[in-house]
């Protein structure tokens, strides 16, 4: 597949998975509200298995990232924005939404989904709004998943166990 990248000011964003830096993402990732203590190899699957994009700085450092979880015909799942504390305050943030919701393949999905706890604004830009049918939605939620300190309960290790075919 064709790379996709997009530059401004010296900042590059692309999907080329070359550029991708798993310590850099790991310890941005680590630290964020939403996977405290993520293993390194998580970050690393979630990131094969996802279109992801790299956001690299004027001297090719690794600065952000994003991805959707998509099959880029029906529906898309924003994930994992994040920009270096460093490099904020740019609008790189606003600029790397804007970019992916640009391209073809998630113009043309039918959903598309992101959970946010604190930057409503900046995806409400592009078009997001809140659930217009919640009771349709539904979820699973695993808080300490990366914490081996927080065992599953009773119906989650369950569920684990028939998802895992044991």
């Amino acid at each position: 597949m064709q790379e996709t990248s997009f530059e401004r000011n010296g900042y590059r964003l692309t999907d080329q998975r070359s550029a991708f830096d798993l310590a850099s993402a790991h310890r941005l990732l680590s630290t964020s509200y939403w996977s405290p203590g993520i293993p390194p190899g998580t970050v690393a699957k979630a990131a094969a298995n996802a279109w992801t994009f790299c956001l690299l700085a004027p001297d090719g450092a690794f600065v952000g990232m994003a991805r959707f979880v998509t099959d880029r015909a029906t529906f898309a799942y924003l994930a994992d924005v994040i920009i270096d504390p460093d490099h904020r305050g740019h609008g790189l943030g606003k600029w790397l939404v804007e970019c992916l919701h640009g391209l073809p393949e998630i113009r043309a999905c039918r959903r598309l989904m992101l959970m946010t706890a604190d930057a409503q604004p900046l995806y409400a830009r592009v078009g997001y709004t809140p659930l217009k049918s919640p009771e349709r939605a539904m979820e699973i939620t695993r808080p300490g998943v990366y914490s081996q300190a927080a065992p599953a309960s009773g119906a989650e290790a369950a569920m684990d166990r028939v998802a895992c075919g044991d």
